[in-house]
């Protein structure tokens, strides 16, 4: 796992398990762009704060349109009634217009209080009052986002966590399916988990496709073997097949192939300079790439040497813009798509 992610595993991890030994800090500030783990502390202290029978009269739960500062801090400085604690929670608090002066309160927190306040893949601003008192007395967390390159290595230590080891192509196609979005990927382990047999110990491709509902081989996984190796026929049929599917998005598909063609361009850099690198530099080149896909980018640079990939690159940054709705005419997405497939092959 990356060390972001590595470092926002441990971080949650303890505060989880904090909450569930009744360890508690005055003020919690959830944030970043990544929504996992914020909202997966959140959940951990709502259910180990407060006791079921007094959630009625001790847990105060608002949400940041709704709700204003004052409201806020007159709850938080509420005595808890046959409890040890008061819990206020402000979710999607990035909504709340006065959102800094919960600053106020911080200055003095309640002993008896716990206040989680949550923001929906935002931040607050770290140079204003709000962020620095939560500093000083709570806990801070900024979940980043998962880079695309990092996502299969984050999903194979997310499946050995639940004490499961995945492939690393099913790995790499359940990235391809959820994108860099942890929460999806998470109810789609569920969901694959409650089809497979009881006692299995290892995911593979095929129980991927059979139980998350894709296909390897209509997958952008696939599309980038054959266009490494130039099939024009098979990378124009899967090119095909995934725009016509409702699932399409041209957004997500150029991303995925500006990811594949941007390592590309790293590794073709990297030939230039040391013609038979390591396997450590050949890691560092294709970070993400298991290497039992090595063999496919030593193919791949051969027909899309850097200057190709420049030229690639740039066509997607073309294509990334028309699907966005700009400057495309009449034209589908799918349609776009496959277009920019046969220039692609065509470079």
């Amino acid at each position: 796992m990356a060390k972001g992610s590595v470092n926002m595993e441990a971080m949650s991890g303890q505060i989880i398990r904090d909450a569930e030994r009744s360890v508690f800090k005055p003020v919690y500030l959830l944030m970043g762009d990544e929504p996992y783990y914020p909202e997966l502390i959140c959940d951990a202290i709502i259910a180990n704060c407060v006791d079921e029978s007094f959630k009625d009269f001790n847990e105060y739960i608002f949400f940041g349109s709704d709700t204003d500062a004052e409201t806020v801090i007159s709850a938080a400085r509420q005595y808890p009634m046959m409890s040890e604690r008061t819990l206020v929670v402000v979710k999607e608090a990035q909504l709340m217009k006065d959102l800094d002066k919960l600053a106020i309160y911080c200055e003095a927190p309640m002993d008896s209080t716990v206040l989680v306040v949550l923001l929906h893949k935002a931040s607050v601003d770290k140079r204003k009052a709000f962020y620095k008192s939560v500093q000083k007395i709570g806990v801070v967390v900024d979940s980043p986002a998962v880079r695309d390159y990092e996502i299969n290595s984050w999903i194979t230590s997310y499946y050995a966590s639940r004490g499961l080891e995945i492939e690393a192509a099913a790995a790499a196609l359940m990235g391809e399916s959820a994108g860099t979005d942890l929460g999806t990927i998470v109810v789609e382990t569920d969901k694959l988990l409650k089809n497979l047999p009881e006692g299995t110990r290892k995911v593979c491709v095929a129980d991927v496709e059979r139980n998350v509902g894709i296909s390897r081989q209509f997958s952008i996984f696939e599309l980038t073997k054959e266009l490494a190796v130039k099939n024009a026929s098979k990378a124009v049929r899967i090119a095909t097949f995934l725009g016509s599917s409702a699932r399409f998005a041209m957004p997500m598909a150029t991303s995925a192939l500006f990811a594949y063609f941007y390592r590309l361009l790293r590794y073709g850099a990297l030939l230039q300079v040391e013609r038979y690198p390591s396997a450590e530099e050949k890691a560092k080149a294709l970070p993400g790439v298991p290497p039992f896909l090595y063999r496919e980018y030593d193919e791949a640079v051969r027909n899309y040497p850097p200057s190709k990939c420049m030229t690639v690159i740039s066509l997607l940054n073309e294509y990334d813009f028309k699907g966005k709705g700009g400057d495309s005419g009449e034209a589908e997405p799918g349609a776009l798509f496959k277009e920019l497939v046969v220039k692609i092959l065509n470079v």
